[in-house]
């Protein structure tokens, strides 16, 4: 499953309640950092008018009654100002600095826990270098998304409205020119940047997350580049793709540029018509020296947060914008989850039973399994065959509970795995999968990680068993070695017997076998073989056979075609079958050998 590649409601609202949902969790912080930038901007509000009353005084002259008096008050008041706004704001930052390093742990945490529990099908349609670019970029924003409307828009809602009410208080009509100015810039601001910055800057994003995705894919395929002497095309790849973001991003630039500039316009466009109506107050004999520096200074203040506030609204749909496609993230169905009332499982014997599983993949007009009835016994070793996309792969990834199924049930010594925990299901299943992944890790944490805490002795022991130890120990800081991402820094048949080794360590009672030793030289196939009988022994083990070969001593083996069993049986019950289909796959397989050699 893929995330949507465009979010429905208004982004804005969305992005502000999942914010404001984490303030939440730390409302007191919240509530302190809030009430701090309140009183620092009321504070710096103040300012203005005690600097009108030291003009008046100045202008009275010295010799004035009263006059010294009141200008040493006004002065002393305003230092005094000063000092709370700077104290004020300073605790502001520091509660504000640690809020969101807080807010930016969790948000890292929950969604690197959300994808980590995301379904296999979701990991498969998403890039992964696409998806570290949603999450880091997303992160970052949320700091820009609190700065601005905590430190930033806050502030100037406050200074705005306590502007406008002390100059209304004097003059109502000075105080309704600078309402309707403020009101008629912000609703432009907001206009151009939701409807005509926003649009162009979430196509740049796209492009961004898409990037990021294509690197992640080249650089992690780089041998593959590199067997091909391809460079020179991926460079290309990369350079059309780097013109469309180069396009969509100085787009978004220019729309940017373009809005600053108008919200400038509009500013000096209000600047006259303030500056222009104090003047006519004067005139007429209703402001003084004093008011008119205070209508000055007030203006100055109020000017320049208006100004800062189209900045700022444009940095906060740019955060909106970076935010979406990491909400979209956290909002995502997880797709498999734990039911309320799950409970860990207990595998003892390993006996595995599909009862009548109907089973169906979004998109796929037809169900893969309908009603599919199949008992492996405990201990049973059963091998499963078929041409590709006949439903073995399926079928164990529906023992590991990767999808649910709709109808029927899959049990294991009786109980509903549906009605299990999924940790507790899966760490009772040891995987050897057909392509074995390694963590950019040393072997000894690779191995341990089927069993965290195992002692250096016991890693060992895994590692004999899987006929690893020997090569391990060549390396020159042996259990130590780092494999590179993914494991690369190994071969094929290494990385097998790492995977083996794993296994072992596990001790899990169901062992499943992704069989794929086709590919490797004899001297590994033969090592890798020879772990395999020893894992599966005492063990509930299902192999899925790509070389027919290798289920020749198993119990049973299980014949697949489009979702259903249509033979099952030993080796040579099913190869004794006239015109049987495990025979025809069996005979074709032997002759493209035969060709081969």
């Amino acid at each position: 499953m893929s995330l949507r590649s465009e979010r429905r409601g208004d982004p804005l609202r969305d992005i502000a309640r999942f914010v404001g949902g984490h303030w939440r969790r730390r409302a007191k912080a919240t509530l302190l950092i809030v009430g701090m930038m309140i009183l620092s901007t009321l504070a710096e509000i103040a300012v203005p008018y005690y600097a009108g009353r030291i003009i008046d005084a100045v202008a009275a002259g010295p010799q004035a009654p009263g006059a010294g008096r009141a200008a040493l008050v006004a002065l002393l008041v305003t230092i005094g100002l000063g000092i709370l706004s700077v104290a004020f704001r300073h605790k502001a930052f520091r509660g504000l600095e640690r809020l969101t390093i807080f807010v930016m742990s969790d948000v890292a945490q929950e969604s690197f826990a959300r994808v980590q529990r995301f379904s296999s099908d979701w990991h498969a349609s998403n890039f992964a270098g696409s998806t570290v670019r949603k999450i880091t970029r997303g992160i970052w924003a949320l700091d820009t998304f609190s700065d601005t409307v905590l430190v930033a828009l806050l502030p100037s809602a406050v200074v705005l409205v306590g502007t406008i009410v002390l100059m209304s208080t004097q003059w109502p009509a000075m105080g309704a020119v600078v309402l309707v100015g403020a009101i008629a810039y912000v609703a432009t601001v907001v206009a151009m940047s939701s409807r005509w910055v926003a649009p162009r800057a979430r196509l740049a994003n796209k492009q961004d997350t898409a990037m990021g995705g294509l690197l992640a894919d080249a650089i992690g395929c780089n041998a593959v580049v590199k067997a091909f002497g391809a460079e020179a095309r991926e460079d290309a790849r990369f350079a059309k793709l780097l013109d469309k973001w180069r396009l969509r991003t100085q787009g978004a630039w220019l729309r940017y540029s373009t809005t600053w500039s108008t919200q400038l316009a509009i500013l000096v466009v209000l600047r006259a018509v303030v500056l222009g109506l104090a003047l006519w107050l004067w005139w007429r004999g209703q402001a003084s020296a004093g008011d008119i520096a205070y209508v000055l200074t007030a203006f100055l203040v109020v000017n320049g947060y208006l100004r800062e506030v189209g900045m700022h609204l444009n940095n906060l749909r740019q955060s909106v914008n970076e935010m979406e496609e990491l909400v979209a993230i956290m909002e995502a169905p997880i797709g498999v989850l734990d039911r309320p009332d799950a409970r860990p499982i207990a595998i003892a014997r390993g006996e595995i039973a599909f009862e009548r599983v109907t089973f169906h993949y979004k998109g796929h007009d037809a169900p893969l399994f309908r009603d599919l009835d199949v008992r492996i016994r405990a201990g049973e070793r059963v091998g499963l065959v078929g041409r590709s996309g006949s439903g073995k792969s399926t079928f164990v990834k529906l023992i590991q509970r990767l999808h649910d199924v709709e109808a029927g049930r899959i049990a294991i010594d009786g109980q509903d795995v549906a009605a299990a925990t999924q940790a507790s299901l899966r760490q009772q299943i040891a995987i050897v999968p057909q392509e074995p992944i390694l963590f950019h890790r040393t072997l000894a944490e690779n191995i341990a990680y089927a069993k965290p805490g195992a002692r250096m002795e016991e890693i060992e022991a895994a590692a004999r068993l899987a006929n690893a130890h020997d090569f391990i120990t060549r390396l020159p800081k042996g259990y130590g070695t780092h494999v590179g991402e993914r494991g690369v820094k190994l071969s094929g048949g290494e990385r097998q017997r790492v995977a083996l080794a794993r296994a072992f360590l596990a001790d899990a009672p169901i062992l499943i076998l992704d069989e794929a030793t086709s590919s490797l030289d004899s001297e590994s196939e033969r090592l890798i073989q020879e772990a395999m009988e020893r894992l599966m022994a005492g063990r509930t083990a299902i192999v899925i056979a790509h070389r027919l070969s290798t289920v020749r001593t198993l119990d049973r083996i299980l014949v697949f075609d489009r979702g259903r069993i249509v033979e099952e049986g030993p080796h040579a019950t099913l190869l004794g079958l006239p015109d049987g289909a495990y025979r025809r796959l069996f005979e074709a397989q032997a002759e493209d050998m035969g060709r081969a050699a």
